[in-house]
């Protein structure tokens, strides 16, 4: 069975949220970190509001946050472009017969958006999100617990993955990984060369 995984893997997304990081940020005379940037690029909606809530010492509610960065995200997803290659992608693997599901940490409601976007909707046999899961990606129980609702074993499943620490999480979970390139991680390149038993710079390079 193939993964995939959305934000900066089919979809050249990572910006958005950079974007609306720095809006909301702005907005209070903020700057966001390195360090801080790095740990939302892991975590799931909820996750990321009680972090931002806490490194900033915001008088917000994790659900107020959360609701600012629905209405800077706007219909962004409803135009966000894919990756390279990912289409043509995920319509070889359907031809060559290969199952296929989606394993992701972005707001359900905004992946829907995006799929339904790009007709994606129809390659993935099942959409799992860590969100629903309660569960981070780069734990590796979120791999373990995907792997179990598609009926598979993790071994038995290749992932496509952008962020270093999720890639981590799938190998450690027993599952082939493929890294794929975006320029939110590039400076994790060495690692996810290490980490990955494959490394694509764009799905071209599949086709």
């Amino acid at each position: 069975m193939i993964l995939f995984d959305l934000d900066g893997t089919l979809i050249d997304s990572n910006s958005i949220w950079e974007d609306i990081d720095s809006a909301f940020l702005g907005r209070r005379g903020l700057l966001s970190t390195e360090e801080y940037a790095h740990r939302m690029g892991q975590s799931i909606f909820p996750v990321a509001a009680q972090l931002t809530k806490d490194y900033f010492a915001l008088d917000m509610t994790p659900q107020e946050i959360m609701d600012e960065w629905t209405h800077l995200a706007g219909d962004a997803y409803a135009h966000v472009p894919l990756k390279p290659g990912a289409a043509e992608f995920l319509e070889q693997c359907r031809l060559e017969g290969r199952r296929l599901a989606l394993v992701t940490a972005c707001v359900p409601g905004l992946c829907r958006t995006a799929l339904s976007a790009h007709g994606l909707e129809q390659y993935f046999d099942k959409l799992v999100f860590a969100q629903e899961l309660g569960l981070e990606k780069r734990d590796p129980l979120v791999f373990h617990r995907s792997a179990e609702l598609l009926g598979v074993s993790p071994e038995g499943c290749t992932l496509y993955e952008d962020a270093p620490a999720n890639c981590a999480a799938a190998k450690t979970a027993g599952m082939r990984v493929v890294g794929v390139y975006d320029p939110f991680y590039r400076r994790y390149e060495a690692e996810m060369r290490r980490t990955c038993d494959q490394y694509i710079t764009s799905f071209t390079e599949l086709l």
